[in-house]
């Protein structure tokens, strides 16, 4: 009992060395209604509110605070398998999940093409009932979205998607934190895509004007992103008054921009394209000339591997790139994702509210009269209730340094 009372007074409170002072809070409106995460899939980021997004960007800050930099333990996921299906290979991918599943205490199982066929062998809606009753949660990086939303609809546990044809939702995730701990704010900026039209492009699309980011697309002609995506993606500029512009000039897209973005020409499963596409994307080479056109603060991201093609050295190796930073940070919002879908290894109200009584119980022969007593539980279970609502948001008290995306 006293081990679980150190905890959570633990996680209520302010840290020493912490970005975030008492002055630094604020106090708004209760988010609960807003952010309800347990248990739902993260396919794309379409599927997510501005908000929602943000607070999976502060918990992946809170768990890298809190591990890398105060050494904590938090084996939030003990107990806790999640399986990773991998039709496409990956460094990154497979080493943020498993490194950081493990930190949390979980357990990681790693499926390739040869130990899983998706749809092949044995078919999706038999393979999602199965990974359903073995583990806790799944990432699968695969070829089709369609698979991805097929296991989505027949598994009983969250799916999170690793990667697929359309979207990589959990790299949006890692640059996003990488570009707020660099800039501070997320507000205001202007992303310049400079490459193909690719799920790395979706993925933004579909989620940098809920943050107030402006975005400059620039694609070969006949590599333009889909066009559902790009008429969503102008729906929410609309919504959330911020620009969005598609064109065939990189320089163009890069001018002003506070972050030259691209990525791979040639994805697994384009092998066969390579002569062809490295032709279309002559003039797509990120250089000093293109840097020269954007903001005087321009940064880079790339979510690697990369290729001397896509980006010269003295971009790439240069301190304005972010690359490193950025695929460290595929850890830390990776652990965000798996560990708040699940929502598992904190208490609920209830146990809240039971441990306050058990409590009360323990001090009740040092509360005479009983006035005391009364008082007592009143004082304690406010107190405790308060360290509820603040350690998980309901009362919005969030550190600007962190929160003001």
């Amino acid at each position: 009992m006293l081990s679980k009372l150190r905890i959570l007074f633990n996680n209520a409170t302010l840290r020493k060395g912490h970005n975030s002072m008492v002055r630094n809070f604020r106090c708004g409106k209760p988010l609960q209604n807003q952010v309800q995460l347990k248990g739902r899939d993260l396919l794309t980021l379409k599927n997510f509110t501005g908000e929602e997004i943000q607070y999976m960007l502060w918990l992946s800050a809170d768990l890298k605070f809190r591990i890398k930099n105060k050494g904590e333990y938090l084996p939030l996921l003990q107990g806790k398998s999640l399986g990773m299906i991998f039709e496409k290979r990956s460094t990154r991918t497979r080493l943020s999940t498993e490194t950081g599943f493990a930190l949390l205490g979980g357990h990681p199982c790693f499926l390739t093409t040869q130990d899983i066929h998706l749809g092949v062998n044995e078919s999706l809606t038999d393979t999602a009932r199965v990974l359903s009753s073995m583990t806790d949660a799944v990432l699968a990086r695969v070829y089709k979205q369609s698979d991805l939303d097929l296991l989505a609809k027949e598994a009983s546990i969250p799916i999170v998607n690793g990667l697929s044809d359309l979207y990589h939702p959990i790299q949006i995730l890692a640059d996003y934190l990488t570009l707020q701990e660099h800039y501070g704010s997320l507000k205001g900026l202007t992303l310049s895509w400079i490459g193909d039209g690719n799920n790395i492009l979706h993925s933004i699309m579909m989620s940098a004007a809920k943050f107030g980011m402006h975005l400059q697309a620039a694609t070969p002609k006949g590599y333009e992103p889909d066009p559902n995506i790009v008429k969503q993606a102008e729906q929410y500029a609309k919504e959330n008054g911020t620009k969005l512009s598609m064109t065939n000039d990189p320089l163009e897209a890069a001018r002003g921009g506070n972050v030259l973005i691209t990525d791979t020409w040639i994805s697994m499963g384009q092998e066969e394209e390579k002569k062809k596409r490295l032709q279309a994307f002559q003039g797509y080479q990120v250089t000093m000339k293109t840097a020269k056109v954007a903001a005087s603060d321009w940064t880079f991201l790339h979510c690697l591997p990369r290729k001397p093609e896509e980006v010269d050295d003295e971009v790439f190796y240069s301190p304005r790139s972010l690359v490193f930073p950025e695929a460290e940070n595929r850890k830390w919002t990776i652990m965000a994702s798996v560990r708040y879908f699940r929502h598992v290894g904190l208490w609920d109200q209830t146990q809240l509210l039971m441990f306050v009584g058990k409590l009360s119980l323990l001090a009740e022969p040092f509360c005479q009269p009983s006035i005391y007593l009364v008082l007592f539980r009143k004082l304690i279970s406010q107190y405790f209730l308060l360290a509820y609502r603040v350690y998980f948001n309901e009362l919005k008290l969030i550190p600007f340094q962190i929160h003001q995306f």
